[in-house]
C-alpha cells in the first residue's frame, strides 16, 4: 500500500486512450467513444479477479456501502450491526441510508467478534457489515452462519483488504454484497472511487440503477427514454477513473506480492521477540500484507514501543489514539450530530426507540486496541530501510520488553 506509489506509464497510456475520444462519461456516446468503455472494462476485470459475477463501479468506498445498503432495501427503522473499529465511513453510510448503526466488539483478529454480533441482534436488525480491517479477514464464515440463522443480510466492507481471502475465496465475495475503496491510500487507487460486487443478479441491477439516478440501463433505448423503477442518486465513476483502475488492476498481483516480500522480514522479526504476539488470522485466511499488526503485553508497553520506533523515524500507528477509526473518538456520533435537525435516525416514530452511544460501550475493543501497534507496509520500501527497521524493532523490543 498504497497504489499511488506505482503510478506511471501504464496509467498514462490508459488515460490517453480516453482523452483521445474526448468522452469522460461512462455511458452513451457510442459513435464518439470508438469502443472505449474503461469503467465497464474495469468492472468486468475486477469481477474476474475476485471471482465475482457482477461488479458496479462507484465514486468512493463510502458510496459503495450506501449503494449496497440501498440495493438490499435497508432504510429507516432498520438496524445495521457493524464493528466499533472501522473507518467512520461505515457508520456514515448506515446513517445516510436512514438506518441505525449498532456497534459490535472486535476480537484479536481486529475484526468483528461473531459472538458479540449475535448478542447485538434484535428484531430490527436488517443487515450486518463485517469490516476486514488492515488487510486481514474477519471470521467471515462464522458471521455468515449467524446471519443466515437470523435472516440477516451481509455486506462485507473490504475497503482495506483487496486481494485477501479465506480458503482460496477472496474477501468481498462471501456475503450478499461486497464493497471496496480505491481512494488515494488504498493498494489499488483511482484517486477516489469504489466498487460494489455481488453474485445476485437482482441486487446488481438495483445497485446499478440506484448509482445512476434510477436508470434501468436498457440497451435498446437512449438515456432520455430509459425507464426507472425507483429514485436513485449519482454515484457514477467516470472514464478517467476507470482508466486508472484498469492500469492499477494490471499491477495488483505484483503489488500484493511486493507487500508480502516487504512484510515478511518485519513480521519474522516481531514474531521472534518474546512478549510480542501477532494479530490472529482465521484458519486458511490470507491477508493482503498491507500492515503488520501486533500486541504488546500492556498498554504502557505498547505506548512506549510506538514512541520508541516513531522517534527513530519509522512509520507506526497506535490506533487507540486515532480519531477516525474507533467509535469512542467520534464526538459527532456520540452526540448524534447529523446534517439535519431532529432525532432521525437515532430515535422518533420511524425507529420506535432511542439509540445512544458512549465512550465506554466497547470495553473489549478498547482493551485490545490499547495493546496494539501497527506498521504500514509500503511498496517502495528498499532493502536498506527494511534492514534498518529490523534492527530498530529488535532494539525497541529489548529495551521495552
Amino acid at each position: 500500500m498504497p497504489g499511488y506509489e506505482w503510478i506511471g506509464e501504464t496509467e498514462k497510456e490508459q488515460i490517453n486512450e480516453v482523452l483521445e475520444t474526448g468522452i469522460l462519461f461512462r455511458y452513451e456516446f457510442k459513435n464518439e467513444r470508438k469502443g472505449i468503455y474503461k469503467v465497464k472494462e474495469f468492472e468486468d476485470r475486477f469481477a474476474q479477479f475476485l471471482g465475482s459475477v457482477y461488479a458496479q463501479a462507484v465514486t468512493s468506498g463510502t458510496a459503495a456501502l450506501k449503494v449496497a445498503l440501498a440495493a438490499l432495501g435497508v432504510g429507516p427503522g432498520d438496524e445495521v450491526i457493524t464493528q466499533g473499529f472501522t473507518f467512520v465511513a461505515t457508520y456514515e453510510a448506515i446513517v445516510e441510508a436512514g438506518a441505525v448503526p449498532v456497534p459490535a466488539e472486535v476480537d484479536e483478529t481486529l475484526n468483528m467478534d461473531p459472538a458479540d454480533f449475535e448478542r447485538k441482534i434484535t428484531d430490527k436488525t436488517k443487515a450486518v457489515i463485517p469490516v476486514h480491517m488492515l488487510g486481514s479477514p474477519a471470521r467471515i464464515q462464522e458471521i455468515i452462519d449467524i446471519a443466515r440463522k437470523h435472516n440477516i443480510r451481509v455486506i462485507e466492507d473490504t475497503a482495506q483488504a483487496l486481494g485477501a481471502g479465506v480458503g482460496g475465496k477472496k474477501l468481498g465475495t462471501w456475503g450478499d454484497m461486497g464493497t471496496f475503496s480505491f481512494d488515494f491510500y488504498k493498494t489499488l487507487t483511482t484517486g477516489e472511487g469504489g466498487m460494489v460486487v455481488t453474485n445476485d443478479r437482482e441486487l446488481y441491477q438495483r445497485a446499478s440503477e440506484y448509482a445512476d439516478h434510477g436508470h434501468e440501463h436498457n440497451p435498446d433505448v437512449g438515456r432520455a427514454l430509459d425507464g426507472r423503477n425507483f429514485l436513485g442518486f449519482n454515484y457514477r465513476m467516470n472514464e478517467l477513473q476507470g482508466a486508472v483502475g484498469l492500469a492499477q488492476l494490471s499491477k495488483l498481483e505484483d503489488m500484493i506480492h511486493r507487500q508480502q516480500q516487504n512484510e515478511a522480514l518485519i513480521r519474522e522479526t516481531l514474531e521472534s521477540c518474546e512478549g510480542i504476539t501477532m494479530r490472529q488470522v482465521p484458519e486458511k485466511g490470507k491477508d493482503s500484507y498491507s500492515h503488520v499488526c501486533f500486541f504488546l503485553p500492556s498498554a504502557d508497553k505498547a505506548v512506549a514501543f510506538h514512541k520508541n520506533i516513531t522517534g527513530k523515524g519509522l512509520s507506526a500507528i497506535y490506533f487507540k489514539e486515532n480519531l477516525w477509526h474507533i467509535l469512542p473518538k467520534w464526538d459527532h456520533l456520540l452526540n448524534l450530530k447529523t446534517a439535519w435537525p431532529g432525532p432521525h435516525p437515532f430515535g422518533g416514530p420511524l425507529y420506535g426507540k432511542e439509540m445512544t452511544y458512549s465512550r465506554d460501550m466497547l470495553p473489549q475493543t478498547m482493551s485490545i486496541l490499547e495493546k496494539l501497534v501497527v506498521i504500514p507496509i509500503f511498496l517502495q520500501m528498499d532493502e536498506d530501510l527494511i534492514r534498518r527497521m529490523v534492527v530498530e524493532l529488535q532494539a525497541a523490543a529489548e529495551e521495552i520488553l
